[in-house]
């Protein structure tokens, strides 16, 4: 092994100094990332599917699962576990020209995986591929021994494992496919027996006919397309499953860490109680149940949603099924894992997926009541689910605006009116606000307060900022939604009127989502508007969508599937990018700004709680008990989550608290302060770009207050987070 690694680094040496040159020095930092790469793998990926058709629709979604899955599971799991410095931890003289990533990453390389990796898959599905892909491979692999950040055997073992895995993946997908098809969806398996071009065609199954449909019956033409509806619904089945699955297995991958508003209701889920300063308490239940089923950590934050996403698409599954199509169902259940902004809904615990969920479910036990002719139970139905929705996010009373948008658009449905159902639901609706109104009326209404100044109810209104309000909100939305989708989303809510204004599906859908998305469009003239506000209304306005596209597609409409096509491989290529947020930098070579990289929400905490438990050591060391005061909520909560001695006395021993305020600003002035530790010490911490003197307040409680400067904290050689930590002597 010494010899191995004699000729290793003397082969570094070589490649990375002896054949240093300017023009090296500029094209291998690029061929290691650009910004160039990302909307060029779109451009090609949407060229080979227009060209190739299935074949080249089947190799792009090879590429989708395999390579990131490699990278996230082999690659990953092989660095960790290897732990190899990089060469210029251990060669001092080495030329740096790239970005130093995890110090300890060396083996393999995630780069030369990757490209060997496609250009396998190309060269299975394209023979003359290697043509092109192959050099490439090798060229990006040079380039990241040139670049001082790999070994040639990490390239090397990189290339091997690439190519193994894309190898080993294609074969397991076909044979997967060959099993299932065979055995669940024998007509789609009769027309694609395989997924790998030019494969041996298999037997055919048993009671499958040759025949052209024009031979057939009539029952048998109605008993086929009643079979490949229930294929869809399988395929659908089958989908949210390995959604779940997946999303689970993420998680528990530990790949992104709690953002700032999950450390935070992690907090409330160790203080139960009718409700919290800014949002009712459901969110804490659901955190509760979730961490004492799994233990505190990020799977047992996040454990349900993935179980709400998956249910929300066994719903709509199933309802378009019996109302719609099987095929539009699975097609929702794919526009839906391909949009940002519901994808990440998916992943995150926080009230936003409870939101969604309850106004979802109200939403279809709303359809059920006014299509049963008024059964009182499924009234009731209504109500507990909108009242449940209270309880996660106050959004749901617009719920009720809706309500009244659907009576006053459909006439028909005014009947009920006139039946006790409503109103059973608004009573019941009522009684699920009575913990959130007891819990304000015993701390002064604070929640009301609260909320007013969210909106900025009593701003004045400002014509100076209407554009960039509305502008800033629709740009967000459009990035949120996939523009494809929110372009589509957008045509069809006009556009049904014209066509389709008599079909109570696409009424009753665009009621139940377009008052609220229109109310938060309007507020934009008045003040900002952040975009997740309008996250129940997404499913059904996606419900109009999808009907009323089914519906052109159906009447000849031939553009709808190209643009379908186009706008679920770009959301899906997205999404892989959303949550491996380390990616964006490997592939493009640059890192977004922190002001809209998300990756600074979801990174850098267990470092941060890392800085300052250090900072606590050495202030211990004076002989004094030391705890630990944060300047803001959501650090303040990172910290309690991920120093373990802090976490270990959540809830009745906290060792880390917020700072005191004269008035409710967050959470934590309800629970107990600090007071109680007189002549203790403290270390105190801000998230901070720039010096800052420490609040008065803090100044005039401890007997002195030193500052020690601002500390970049780093994430895989990346600084995500500086903050600025103070010691603080003696509280008085």
């Amino acid at each position: 092994m010494h010899w191995l690694q004699t000729l290793d680094a003397g082969l570094f040496r070589f490649v990375n100094q002896s054949l240093s040159n300017p023009l090296f020095d500029a094209v291998m930092p690029w061929l290691s990332g650009n910004r160039l790469f990302a909307p060029l793998v779109l451009v090609v990926a949407a060229l080979v599917i227009w060209r190739f058709r299935l074949k080249g629709l089947l190799f792009v979604v090879m590429l989708a699962l395999i390579v990131p899955l490699g990278d996230g599971l082999v690659c990953n799991t092989l660095k960790h576990a290897v732990g190899r410095p990089r060469p210029y931890v251990a060669v001092p003289e080495a030329h740096l020209l790239v970005g130093k990533g995890n110090r300890y990453g060396s083996l393999p390389s995630a780069h030369a995986a990757n490209w060997f990796a496609t250009a396998m898959i190309a060269w299975i599905y394209f023979r003359r591929s290697a043509r092109v892909t192959l050099p490439l491979a090798v060229a990006v692999s040079f380039s990241r021994v040139y670049n001082g950040v790999h070994y040639p055997s990490d390239v090397l073992a990189g290339a091997i494992l690439g190519a193994g895995y894309a190898v080993a993946g294609v074969i397991a997908l076909n044979a997967a496919w060959r099993w299932i098809g065979r055995k669940g969806f024998p007509l789609w398996w009769e027309k694609l027996p395989s997924l790998v071009p030019r494969g041996p065609t298999p037997e055919r199954g048993p009671g499958l006919t040759t025949q052209s449909p024009s031979a057939d019956s009539q029952s048998q033409i109605v008993n086929r397309k009643s079979q490949i509806e229930r294929y869809w619904l399988r395929a659908g089945y089958v989908l949210i499953g390995v959604l779940l699955l997946v999303r689970w297995g993420y998680l528990a991958s530990g790949t992104i860490e709690l953002s700032g508003d999950e450390a935070y209701q992690w907090q409330w889920s160790k203080h139960l109680a009718l409700s919290y300063f800014s949002k009712p308490p459901m969110i804490a239940y659901t955190q509760w149940l979730g961490t004492n089923l799994w233990g505190d950590n990020e799977f047992g934050v996040r454990f349900f949603s993935p179980l709400i996403a998956a249910t929300l698409a066994w719903l709509m599954l199933r309802f378009f099924a019996r109302e719609v199509s099987a095929r539009a169902g699975f097609v929702l259940v794919l526009v839906v894992t391909a949009t940002p902004l519901l994808a990440v809904g998916a992943t995150l615990m926080t009230v936003d997926p409870l939101s969604v969920f309850f106004w979802t479910a109200a939403m279809l036990a709303g359809w059920h009541a006014i299509k049963t002719d008024a059964k009182t139970r499924a009234w009731l139905w209504v109500g507990l689910w909108m009242g449940l929705g209270f309880l996660s996010k106050y959004t749901a009373l617009f719920q009720w605006l809706c309500w009244a948008v659907f009576f006053a658009l459909w006439p028909r449905a005014r009947i009920h009116l006139r039946r006790p159902g409503p109103y059973l639901a608004l009573l019941v609706n009522l009684a699920c606000t009575l913990p959130v109104i007891i819990w304000n009326q015993q701390h002064g209404w604070i929640t009301a307060t609260h909320v007013a100044g969210n909106a900025k109810l009593n701003k004045p209104w400002q014509p100076t900022e209407i554009l960039e309000n509305f502008g800033a909100f629709v740009g967000e939305e459009i990035g949120l939604l996939n523009p494809i989708f929110f372009v589509a989303t957008a045509w069809a809510a006009v556009a049904f009127w014209r066509r389709f204004r008599h079909d109570l599906r696409l009424v009753y859908f665009f009621s139940m989502g377009a008052p609220l998305f229109l109310v938060y469009l309007g507020w934009t003239f008045h003040s900002r508007v952040l975009p997740n506000w309008i996250a129940p209304s997404i499913l059904p306005l996606f419900c109009v969508m999808v009907i009323y596209w089914d519906a052109r597609h159906a009447a000849g409409a031939r553009f709808v599937k190209p643009f379908l096509i186009v706008a679920l491989v770009s959301g899906l290529t997205g999404l892989v990018l959303l949550h491996d947020l380390n990616l964006i930098r490997k592939i493009s070579g640059r890192s977004f700004p922190l002001v809209i990289d998300l990756a600074a929400r979801v990174l850098g905490w267990k470092e941060v709680a890392e800085a300052v438990g250090d900072a606590r050591a050495r202030l211990l060391a004076e002989g004094k008990p030391v705890f630990i005061i944060g300047g803001h909520y959501t650090s303040t909560s990172q910290i309690a989550f991920h120093l373990p001695e802090a976490k270990a006395g959540v809830p009745h021993d906290p060792l880390v608290y917020f700072r005191t305020t004269s008035r409710p600003s967050n959470q934590y002035f309800f629970w107990p302060g600090y007071r109680n530790r007189k002549g203790q010490n403290a270390i105190y911490v801000e998230e901070n770009h720039r010096p800052k003197l420490p609040p008065a307040r803090l100044v005039e409680e401890f007997e002195s207050v030193t500052d020690l400067g601002l500390r970049d904290v780093s994430h895989n050689g990346r600084v995500f987070h500086t903050i600025q930590i103070f010691e603080c002597r003696n509280l008085r």
